[in-house]
């Protein structure tokens, strides 16, 4: 019989450690959505570290801002931001605050509150799609940026929460060039993910918007 994920709350001091290693940790590791109506739980399958104003691909690139200033906040905060004037996407805050650095949270399973996650993604074919790619992971969670801000690690209630799940053995863990990064940013090697995973999302390079003319 295999045992049931650990649901004891990650502490603080697992996301206060450098970016590159808290990333491939956060695999196997599960975020509880609360909901008014029910709970959603997602097994973290594929995710992206960016650090900081050292990383060119970092949204804190270019210094502090209004948009990014959670980043810059305590370890284990949520950060989340809307893109392409349409999708929210959501990162977990990590390393010395003032450093900026994130995981974004690119793809998982749902492993509890599936209904309530197909509700949200009604386009998704089969459940490994529920929560395959940054947007859709946000989607099916609902999440926007009314939880910007979050503290995933606080006691008590609260809507987003990490909990230890069952972390994924090094074997399982491969890595390759974030999705769509462009420039200097797009040769790190710091997209992870579980090998094999149905439902981690195909890897695109980044592609340069053509200007209309």
């Amino acid at each position: 019989m295999i045992a049931p994920p650990d649901r004891t709350p990650l502490p603080r001091e697992f996301f206060d450690r450098p970016v590159l290693e808290v990333a491939p940790d956060l695999l196997g590791r599960v975020l509880v959505r609360t909901t008014p109506d029910g709970p959603i739980a997602l097994r973290l399958t594929e995710v992206e570290a960016y650090d900081g104003q050292s990383d060119p691909g970092s949204h804190a690139y270019r210094g502090r801002t209004p948009r990014n200033d959670v980043m810059f906040g305590p370890p284990g905060h949520v950060y989340v931001y809307f893109t392409y004037g349409m999708w929210f996407c959501m990162n977990l805050v990590c390393g010395p605050e003032g450093r900026a650095s994130a995981v974004l949270l690119r793809a998982g399973e749902v492993v509890e509150g599936v209904e309530l996650a197909r509700k949200r993604r009604t386009s998704a074919r089969t459940e490994h799609e529920l929560a395959k790619g940054p947007a859709r992971l946000a989607t099916a969670l609902d999440v926007d940026r009314e939880l910007n801000g979050t503290d995933a690690c606080a006691p008590g209630d609260t809507p987003l929460r990490m909990v230890t799940g069952t972390p994924v053995s090094p074997a399982q863990v491969l890595n390759g060039p974030r999705t769509g990064v462009a420039g200097d940013g797009g040769v790190h090697p710091w997209r992870f993910w579980v090998g094999d995973d149905p439902t981690v999302s195909r890897y695109r390079a980044h592609v340069p918007r053509r200007r209309r003319s």
